[in-house]
């Protein structure tokens, strides 16, 4: 293999990328990391870091900066399904037993001074242009800084972390597989004067609701609903988010009497899908590997989990040990495995299924019990995997064998399937891809 000036190129520095570049730098590996933005900047998000992020975050030692810009901690949950409410605390993963919920202009920002820390050369407003390609396989990237020349800058492999609309994604025709329609849009805004204690959820039908406290002591509340709805609701995208929160208890009242201090963003751009994130002189991180449906505000978690372990596979490949093509596909089928369950999970919420009386009823059983509500919250915040969780063992060892028997076989499926679908993206195989130049 030839070397190039750098070991490694990142294209993208948001969550993924940054984090892949800190840690890749922190190996001693001469990284470059590019992003088109100047930092700190904002991006649509989901905010929600699940426990196993902060876990991650704890781990490389920057848990304390985001605690220190005074980021509020929820250890606790309320979550109300349809009127009935369970609140419970979330089972602790690695010494976290709180999720946390940043705003991306901290977080990025943290992320991106903590590559720089640890070696790593990074070049905001930068555009890249092309994926430069030498005998079958990437070679690097072009593009220039603002109105500054073009130039070309040379790697042993080209990490693309640039999103769900990854140029480099695009460049090198990496194959998507176990996609699946757009099913919700979202809307969120910050509210000032909201108080909230921990967190809380709501799932009304065709509505998941969620209220989070972030950053400048601001509560973050986010509305989910079909994307059939999307066409009638963008003629008053601020009049259904609100209508949304008047179906939720007094949270719509709690709401119209704080101040809304910034605009409500909204977003249709919900793909779900994976992508065959490896091929020669190249690999893909984040949502540029793969995306879902906000709805279960996973995004982050993935991108920071996905930073570890294909910062750990391109070491592994780069240092000699194993061939980078192994540790790279590797590393696909690592990933695959991590984020399949949450995957089906995700569509399954994304699908707004109904709160029949059988699942009023497993609702129920959870919620009056304190260790079990904890495993469910930990179930959605993947630290439970919730393939594991939600099964007719879990039911038979909740309910009973008489609460089982109650329950119709067709009603016991279809609770199971409405909480998780599995199967729901296990359709298609991952394919192999074209570099350019092949």
């Amino acid at each position: 293999m030839d070397a190039g000036r750098y070991d490694v190129i990142v294209v993208g520095t948001r969550i993924a990328g940054a984090a892949a570049a800190m840690l890749l730098a922190r190996h001693g590996l001469r990284v470059l990391a590019v992003d088109r933005a100047s930092f700190p900047s904002d991006t649509i998000s989901s905010h929600q870091l699940q426990v196993p992020g902060v876990a991650l975050l704890k781990r490389w030692g920057l848990l304390g900066r985001l605690v220190a810009a005074g980021t509020p901690p929820a250890r606790r949950v309320r979550f109300d399904a349809d009127g009935l409410v369970m609140d419970g605390q979330f089972p602790q993963h690695e010494g976290v037993d709180a999720l946390y919920s940043p705003r991306r202009t901290l977080l990025d920002s943290i992320l991106i001074e903590a590559a720089r820390e640890a070696g790593a050369e990074v070049r905001e407003n930068f555009r890249v242009t092309q994926v430069t390609a030498s005998d079958g396989r990437v070679s690097g990237i072009r593009g220039n800084a603002g109105r500054g020349p073009t130039v070309t800058e040379t790697a042993s492999l080209v990490i693309g972390a640039d999103g769900k609309r990854s140029l480099v994604a695009a460049a090198v025709g990496a194959r998507p597989y176990r996609g699946r329609p757009v099913r919700s849009f979202a809307s969120y805004s910050y509210w000032a004067g909201l108080p909230v204690s921990g967190g809380e959820l709501y799932q009304r039908p065709n509505r998941a609701v969620a209220v989070f406290p972030t950053n400048d002591a601001l509560t973050m509340v986010y509305v989910a609903a079909p994307m059939t709805e999307f066409a009638s609701a963008r003629a008053d995208l601020e009049g259904h988010y609100l209508r949304a929160l008047d179906q939720c208890g007094d949270l719509g009242e709690r709401v119209r009497s704080s101040s809304r201090a910034e605009r409500l963003r909204t977003t249709p751009d919900q793909p779900n899908t994976f992508r065959c994130s490896h091929g020669p002189g190249w690999a893909l991180a984040g949502d540029a590997g793969v995306v879902m449906d906000s709805i279960s505000a996973q995004g982050m978690t993935n991108a920071l989990r996905d930073a570890s372990y294909l910062s750990a596979a391109v070491i592994a490949g780069l240092g000699g040990s194993r061939p980078l093509a192994d540790t790279l596909h590797d590393h696909q089928r690592r990933r695959d495995r991590a984020i399949r369950g949450m995957y089906d999970f995700t569509l399954s919420l994304a699908a707004f299924p109904p709160t029949g009386p059988a699942r009023r009823g497993f609702l129920a059983a959870v919620a009056a019990d304190q260790q079990e509500t904890g495993r469910f919250l930990g179930a959605f915040a993947g630290i439970v995997p919730p393939e594991e969780y939600f099964t007719l063992g879990t039911l038979v060892r909740i309910l009973g064998s008489r609460g089982i028997r109650k329950i119709t076989a067709p009603a016991a499926n279809h609770l199971i399937s409405g909480m998780h679908h599995p199967g729901a993206a296990r359709q298609g195989r991952a394919a192999t891809t074209r570099v350019p130049g092949r």
